[in-house]
């Protein structure tokens, strides 16, 4: 599976239900390019006379394009990891996934027994009017390290447990799993599957066996081997046990501690999810989660999986509204002042080669176009090159952004980076241009000469 699915495969899912993305993505490079060729074409000798008059002074354009590449850069970034998070908290009009958590505390603590008839959605025998998911399964987190004498970040490692038999259906970027290693699991309760960069991190391969030292559920020690890896792409930071090994562990607890239960026993599942066909059953199963007496203690709450992931943002809001309407705005607004500024000292270095066009017959409209086309050429292209030099680097070179929110470990950049790059910069250019160009309209070819003289 191809890397560039780790935001791709979420945004084609929300395309196909939201028919704006698909025209947004699919059709933004396409007219970005069929508009960039036809003004070429129809302006090829004004483009030729820009050109060569950007090559005079190599070194303020190179300067002026580095800039603008930096700037592209730091937006493309933002704009990818912006353009991720509102895919997450867009609703799907089919194929819901539901997340049932605890209501009133953070993080979620739920006993594992509600699974059974959550499972179910809560439905209840004398009503058959009552909807039950299409799949599901539970969320329990365990983590401890290898080494409780260093506690280093490497010796750390964090697993989901969960039903093996779900893990392809109800884990995103699963379709490539081999075959084979959810029966590897199911055979070997100690058999976990983890990422690439999982792996990487803790530096195992498959087949290693490890150790851990319960940090989570504190006591709880537990012995592992890697029977596979995860697919590449979203999950390569991701872990993955048998969920029947650790409940085993806390049910034999009390066998070890004298009969004393583990603190967590009755609070071990963090979530359960749901795979619900459309919005009119997900609001019917919803009803009968949130009103059943079977979750009363502790109370629990049935949402989407967006309205959930916009509730684990709730910390983050600030952060990213200040770099929506903040940082991002600025970013713009100082590229479109480095070109300002680059323009401005060429239009004021050329004064005198924008009387000599005058003289020759160059109208003032013909002078404002060359000078912003000069702009727009250095600002399209930069941003262009910015664009594209940085989905090859995050995407081949880096495999992704290391930026854990949510259940992402990491961000990758969009392919459409290249044609964000190019109309940003171009745009910005053209704005920050106009004044300059302007000046350059205006020149008096009297006063000029008077100078010269």
């Amino acid at each position: 599976m191809s890397y560039l699915q780790v935001p791709l495969e979420m945004l084609f899912r929300s395309m196909k239900q939201h028919p704006e993305y698909r025209l947004y993505f699919m059709g933004g490079g396409g007219l970005t390019l069929l508009l960039a060729a036809l003004v070429f074409w129809f302006f090829r000798k004004y483009f030729t006379f820009i050109f060569k008059s950007l090559s005079r002074n190599l070194v303020r354009t190179i300067l002026a394009s580095l800039a603008t590449m930096v700037l592209v850069f730091v937006f493309t970034i933002l704009w990818s990891v912006l353009l991720m998070l509102d895919l997450m908290m867009t609703e799907r009009g089919k194929d819901l996934r539901a997340i049932v958590t605890e209501r009133y505390q953070m993080p979620s603590r739920m006993p594992f027994p509600y699974a059974a008839t959550l499972a179910e959605g809560a439905a209840r025998p004398d009503h058959p009017e009552d909807v039950k998911p299409e799949d599901s399964t539970s969320w329990q987190f365990y983590g401890g390290t290898q080494d409780i004498t260093k506690m280093t970040f490497e010796d750390f490692i964090f697993l989901i447990a969960t039903d093996p038999r779900k893990i392809p259906t109800m884990f995103d970027d699963m379709d490539n799993l081999e075959p084979g290693l959810v029966d590897k699991m199911l055979a070997n309760k100690r058999g976990v599957l983890m990422g690439r960069d999982a792996l990487k991190r803790v530096h195992k391969k498959v087949g290693d066996r490890f150790k851990l030292t319960g940090l989570i559920f504190k006591g709880i020690d537990l012995e592992f081997e890697i029977v596979g890896q995860l697919p590449e792409g979203r999950n390569d930071g991701t872990s993955l046990m048998n969920r029947d090994y650790l409940n085993d562990a806390l049910d034999a607890y009390p066998r070890q501690h004298n009969g004393q239960k583990h603190p967590n026993a009755d609070a071990s599942m963090s979530l359960f999810w749901m795979k619900i066909p459309d919005m009119q059953n997900f609001q019917k199963v919803a009803d009968q989660v949130m009103t059943s007496g079977l979750y009363s203690s502790p109370s629990v709450k049935c949402e989407t999986a967006s309205s959930g992931v916009a509730s684990f943002l709730e910390p983050w809001k600030d952060i990213i509204r200040g770099v929506r309407y903040g940082l991002v705005p600025a970013i713009l607004i100082v590229m479109a002042l480095v070109i300002a500024n680059a323009i401005s000292i060429s239009v004021r270095e050329r004064r005198t080669e924008m009387a000599v066009l005058k003289v020759l017959g160059y109208g003032p409209g013909r002078i404002l176009a060359m000078v912003l086309g000069e702009a727009v050429v250095v600002g399209a292209l930069s941003g262009w090159l910015s664009g594209t030099m940085t989905y090859v680097f995050v995407h081949w070179v880096l495999h992704g952004i290391s930026f854990p929110i949510v259940w992402i470990p990491k961000f990758d950049i969009f392919a459409d980076a290249m044609w964000w790059g190019f109309v940003i910069g171009g745009l910005t250019s053209l704005a920050g241009s106009i004044v300059p160009a302007w000046s350059a309209r205006t020149v008096k070819v009297s006063e000029v000469f008077a100078k010269i003289g």
